[in-house]
This record gives structure tokens, sequence and C-alpha cells, in this order.
């Protein structure tokens, strides 16, 4: 008898007798995307192979590495800063020290949009959300006892990416670690800035040239570095849905290969240094196979649309971070099991690297002890859960493959549209990508307030609890000791040289010159970065987001 066959008789015969006396607990059953869950998913129609294939072989659907973590594990990297860099090397020292295997880090607000924090704008936020760092002196505190050439470093920045990645490259120097041993990740995705996050400076175009700059010096210069990790994470942040995520991002990056080309760079020269960076959420199911189509997805859009011939550009090697946005300020306890959820997804989906986050997050920044925590949960995993021990483990699930495909099939059709709307840059200057995120982001809220999606602890199982966890609080002292040391450094340094650097850097950024080898020789000379964005400000202008109605 046809499984379809079978499977009507099962409905009929075995299903509905039961549904007769007990009714499901809804009518409709549906991913968060809103992709209809079947009861019982049966064997779908498809060809291993060309769908599937084998880890670390075309299209990557099970993996990038054909070994994955019977090798090595991912990187267990926890995002971290705050206040000084004094107080950020402490803890990225103690995280070492704890077993965390890479370094990520968080910058403060006037540092992401390119502030020194003497300046009026920085008022009141120096070291309050990440790390403040306003020249080359503070990096190297931030490194200090910290071999660069010992540690792969992630650091979330955009805008100003290339001066903090030139201050990176100086303190190598200083260290005696030469910039081809460099092993890192900078943010530098500044189009999921203009649709998501907001801590933007520049236009779309000279943002764009930075980013292919860097491209083009790393080739060169760092080879070991990814020049760029695109952000799905701040996309769903901002409330997509998964489908969304995986969408919008491989938009953004196919935009980011459309201007790298069009700078003249050869696809397979840079391509294997593009990297990701996705959210993990708690649809345990449906976030795994978010990540298995994103890989295959792109796998196509490297080889078909773009035309590249070396397997490592068809390759989407991604870093991971559990779900900020499903933290709870209620019960925070529970954000435990939540993020242990998320991380157990993003390592059943194939992750390169992974963040944790603290259980007090949804609060405050996080203490030394919520930060353990949320690291031994990945230790946990790793060393005692053994889904490590085997490669794609949820391969061949009917209903993982299904939602894999249909994950891939409406992602397809959402970069479709964008195309169709002139490309990523296009569609985000209209609006196309900022309304379907928001209107995403209502129907959620609304599914919440209705209580038709449960939060437990939020509109479910709430119990009136006295707060009893212990907090970080950031010194405002931390503010007028970075002002403090700023006015020194100015005083101190070549005042001369420091002017003389100002103007070149303003001439080469109204020519086509790569910045990147003055930005190093700024940095080394002790320009500041708001001195350095200052300058790009004046010579660029900054962005001023359309207005749309």
């Amino acid at each position: 008898m046809a499984l379809e066959d079978e499977q009507k008789r099962w409905e009929e015969q075995v299903v509905n007798p039961v549904l007769n006396k007990f009714k499901e607990r809804k009518a409709d059953f549906r991913t968060p995307s809103g992709i209809p869950l079947p009861r019982a998913a049966v064997p779908g129609d498809f060809d291993y192979m060309s769908e599937l294939g084998f880890p670390g072989e075309y299209p990557f659907t099970r993996g990038v590495q054909p070994t994955m973590y019977r090798s090595r594990f991912w990187t267990m990297r926890q995002y971290a800063g705050f206040a000084s860099a004094q107080e950020s090397n402490k803890r990225y020292r103690y995280l070492l020290d704890q077993g965390q295997t890479g370094l990520s880090v968080a910058f403060d607000l006037p540092t992401q949009i390119g502030y020194d924090a003497d300046d009026p704008m920085a008022l009141g936020e120096v070291g309050k959300v990440g790390v403040s760092i306003s020249s080359l002196r503070d990096m190297e505190v931030l490194f200090d006892q910290i071999p660069l050439d010992k540690v792969s470093t992630s650091m979330t920045i955009n805008a100003p990416a290339a001066v903090l990645l030139a201050m990176y490259v100086a303190v190598g120097k200083r260290q005696g670690v030469d910039s081809s041993k460099l092993r890192g990740t900078i943010q530098n995705d500044i189009l999921k800035e203009y649709v998501a996050r907001g801590t933007y400076i520049f236009p779309p175009q000279p943002s764009l040239r930075l980013i292919t700059d860097i491209f083009q010096f790393c080739e060169e210069k760092v080879p070991q570095w990814n020049t760029i990790s695109i952000s799905g994470y701040h996309i769903r942040e901002a409330g997509s849905t998964a489908v969304q995520e995986v969408a919008f991002t491989l938009a953004d990056a196919i935009e980011y290969v459309k201007a790298a080309i069009s700078a003249g760079l050869e696809v397979d020269h840079f391509a294997s240094q593009l990297s990701f960076f996705f959210a993990a959420h708690n649809d345990f199911l449906e976030e795994i196979a978010k990540f298995r189509a994103a890989r295959r997805l792109w796998a196509h859009i490297m080889r078909e649309r773009f035309g590249a011939k070396d397997p490592k550009s068809w390759m989407l090697r991604f870093h991971t971070q559990t779900g900020g946005v499903t933290l709870t300020a209620q019960q925070p306890e529970n954000n435990i099991v939540r993020v242990a959820i998320q991380a157990l997804a993003a390592v059943m989906g194939g992750t390169q690297s992974l963040h944790t986050n603290s259980m007090d997050e949804a609060l405050w920044l996080p203490t030394e002890k919520s930060v353990r925590t949320a690291l031994r949960t990945q230790q946990i995993i790793a060393y005692e859960s053994g889904v490590a021990d085997t490669i794609d483990p949820m391969a061949g699930s009917y209903v993982v493959e299904y939602l894999t495909n249909e994950i891939e099939q409406q992602a397809k059709a959402y970069i479709q549209k964008i195309d169709d709307l002139g490309g990523a840059l296009a569609s985000i200057e209209k609006g196309y990508m900022q309304n379907e995120i928001q209107d995403a982001a209502f129907r959620y809220q609304m599914e919440i307030e209705k209580k038709d999606r449960v939060v437990v602890g939020v509109n479910a199982f709430q119990s009136e609890e006295q707060m009893d966890l212990e907090r970080l609080k950031v010194d405002p002292a931390i503010e007028q000791g970075q002002c403090a040391r700023l006015k020194e450094l100015r005083e101190s340094r070549d005042a001369a040289k420091a002017s003389e650097l100002m103007s070149t850097l303003d001439s080469a950024a109204r020519s086509s010159e790569n910045l990147l080898p003055l930005l190093v020789t700024c940095v080394e000379n002790d320009l500041t970065l708001g001195e350095i964005c200052g300058v790009l400000r004046k010579a660029w202008g900054e962005y001023q987001p359309p207005v749309w109605g």
C-alpha cells in the first residue's frame, strides 16, 4: 500500500477516534515563521546528494567541515565588554581561564558611532553597554597579556569597523605578531544597521567603500581574518521571523559581494573570508532547520549566481548568539533553560562559534557568576550531551527536512522580491525590509498579548517574587578617567604629525585609494577614533534615514 494511503488509513482509524474524545491543543500548529507543522511528518520526495550530500561537500546542508565537532568543538566565544579597557581585560582573562576559546568584544555606544569618550555626544554613555575605546592606547590595555597570535577575537563593530581593525593590527605589531597571524572577525555589516540596529555613521556608498577596502586589505595582509560578519542576529532581535532572518541576511550578503566585484575584486579571492551571524531562538526544530537551509541556499547563490569556483567560497560559516529578545526580566532563572535549548539548536544546526546569553541580561550587564553559568552551558553540551559526536544528528528527521525545504523556498521568494526592488540597498531605502520586520514583530507581540503564544513567567505561570540577584554596576568615575586619559594623550602626542595625518586622511577619503594602511598609520600616531571618524564625517556626510509615507 502507498504511503499516502497508509497515512490516510492511520488518520481515519487511529487518529480520529482519539480526536473525538480529546481535541488537540490548537486547531492549527505553526512555527513562529508561520510554517504549518504536520501532525506526524512522513518521508518527502527529495534527492539525497543534491539536497543533503555529505558534510564538507556542496551544498553543505549537513555542515561545512567533513568532521565538524568530532575534530574540534565550536569556538566558545562569550560576548563581553564594559566600563574601561582595564575592567574588560580582567573579564576576558577570567573567561579564558574558565575555558572560553575565543574573545568577543562589546563596545560602548559612543565607540560604536565613532565618538571619543570626552565628546559631548558621549556624556553618560561611556562604558555602559560595552567597553570604551577611543585610542590605540585603550586597545593595548584591552588586550594586555592576551597574545593575539594565540586567541581568535570577534569585534562587534560596524560603522567604524575599519578604525578598530587598524587598532587591532597595530596592537599585534606592538606585540610582535605579524598581521598574517591574526585570527578573528569584525562585524562590519552596515546594511543591517540601516535596517535594524541604528549604529550607522556614513551614507551607504562610502560605507560600502570602507567595507570593500577591508576586503582587499585583509586578503593581502590579514588572510586569516573574517572581513565581515553578515548579521541576521540584529534583524531577528528587531522582530523578524526565522525565514526573514535568512532571507534578509543573504540579501545583504549578495549586496556586499556585488559591491566587492564592482570594486574590482575577484569573488574567489574574498568570498572565503566572509562570515555570518545568526540568532538562535526557542523553536528548536525551526532553528535547526534554519541553519541548514541558510547553508544550502548560500552555496547555490555563490556557485550559480556569482560563478564562484572555489568550494571555500560556497561555505556559509557562522557565529550564533542565543536570542537576547527571548530573555525575560520576570523569573530570570528561566532564561538558563531558554539559553540551553537555543544553544543546543545552534550546535545541532552546525554553528562554528557560539555565545550563550546570561540569565540576567534582560535586567543589566551580566555578572561573573551568570557569565560562568552561560559558558558552562556550552561546555556541558560539548562534553556531556553526546550531540557533538556525530555530524548533523537531525538529518533524516522527516519534519526537519520538511522545515529546511520550506525555509529555503520562502527565503528564496523574499530574495527574489528584493532583487525585483533593485537589491538589498534599494529595498532598505524603500523601507521594504524594515516594514516586513515591523509587521512580523507586531504579529508576534499580539500573539503574546492574546496568549496565543505562551511565554513562561510573563503571560502564564506568573509568580510574585523578590528579585535577589547580584547586579553589575559601572562606576561613573570610568567616564572621568577616560576623559583624563584622552586629555593626556592629546597633550603628549606629536601635534604637528597628528594635524598632518588628519589632512592626509581627508584627501584620501575624497579619493579612491584603500584607506586601511593609512588608518593603521593614524592610530599608531595616536589619532583617536573620534578624530578619524570626524574627518570622514566631514568628507562624506552622515546618513539620514529616509522618511516613508
